[in-house]
């Protein structure tokens, strides 16, 4: 049995065999520190986000793209196979991903994590070369393709080209720190404290980076910063693109940064084929037609952009023979065969 897991800041996606995407669920885990036990893992447990009592903690494993608590990450991925599969089981393969710039100490925690469940052979699979795979793109061919993939945690961009990386970045920005822009907007322009759940409703419902107008308004509610009562705010379109919009510069730059150092051959690949958007970060309103906007390249949100990196994870077990960046480095922890 083939697993691929896309270990995300905000989500974690299972894929097994030839049936694609069989979990998807937030990654967060609920601890109760009176029982020393697990409350809630995935969906149940991120409706506890801000709701519970003390003795609940509800934490997020992974921070940034990379565990930042390895007890509740290997929790997490236990009980989200354990789901999949029905039961106790060794698995001959896992691919996880992981974002493009993760240590060696960073990538050892995520291989090990796995390793807990069974598994026999772990292999990691950098997040720009599933999210190209899980888009359709054909990386094998010596041409140059573009990928910014917007995460939960980090924004992970790079070029491919013959089944490997010819040049990459990854940047602590995501989803994650759009929310607490919102958050902190929120805060400071009308004194209400609002929660993350809230924020992110206002990111998805909300957002729009290339030609906001206001016309587009919803209710935020929280509590009032002055008089430490429940309250509420209508924002607007424009409110969130205040709120916003230094983040989407700065990612922006980084792309721009990337372009420049980019093979001029490749770089005329991309300027005829486009850079393609995926991660939950491309559902963003009209950062395709700002980034086309300032970059003057064209560019594309992949299919169900979501879903892409889980998707591209999966279809690696075709490609291990022959990828390249993707594989090579877990060989010097022993856990892969000299294939990878």
């Amino acid at each position: 049995m083939d697993i691929g897991i896309d270990l995300g800041t905000a989500n974690i996606m299972i894929t097994m065999g030839d049936r694609g995407i069989v979990f998807y669920e937030p990654s967060v885990v609920a601890f109760n520190k009176r029982t020393d036990e697990i409350a809630a893992v995935g969906m149940e447990a991120y409706r506890m986000i801000g709701k519970t009592p003390d003795y609940i903690a509800v934490i997020r494993p992974l921070s940034d793209g990379v565990i930042s608590d390895y007890d509740m990450a290997d929790t997490l991925i236990k009980e989200c196979l354990r789901r999949v599969t029905g039961r106790q089981m060794i698995m001959p393969r896992i691919i996880i991903c992981v974002p493009s710039l993760a240590t060696d100490v960073e990538s050892r925690a995520v291989i090990d994590a796995a390793r807990e469940t069974g598994a026999q052979k772990v292999y990691l699979i950098e997040e720009p070369v599933a999210a190209l795979l899980g888009a359709g793109v054909d990386i094998s061919k010596p041409r140059g393709s573009m990928v910014v993939d917007i995460g939960g945690g980090t924004t992970d961009i790079a070029v491919l080209s013959m089944n490997g990386i010819v040049v990459k970045n990854s940047i602590k920005l995501g989803g994650n720190k759009i929310d607490q822009a919102i958050m902190r907007y929120v805060s400071n322009r009308y004194r209400i404290l609002i929660g993350e759940r809230m924020a992110e409703n206002a990111k998805i419902t909300l957002s729009e980076v290339c030609s906001p107008n206001g016309s587009r308004k919803m209710v935020v509610k929280g509590r009032d910063m002055v008089s430490g009562l429940p309250a509420k705010v209508e924002l607007t379109d424009y409110d969130v693109y205040k709120a916003v919009i230094d983040l989407i510069n700065e990612l922006l730059e980084a792309v721009r940064a990337l372009l420049e150092i980019t093979p001029p051959e490749l770089a005329g690949d991309i300027y005829t084929d486009g850079i393609f958007l995926t991660g939950g970060g491309a559902l963003i309103g009209g950062l395709d037609r700002l980034m086309e906007k300032e970059l003057r390249v064209r560019t594309i949100v992949a299919e169900d952009p979501i879903r892409c990196v889980a998707r591209g994870t999966g279809l690696a077990f075709k490609h291990i023979d022959t990828l390249r960046n993707g594989f090579e480095r877990i060989a010097n922890y022993g856990y892969a065969d000299k294939k990878g």
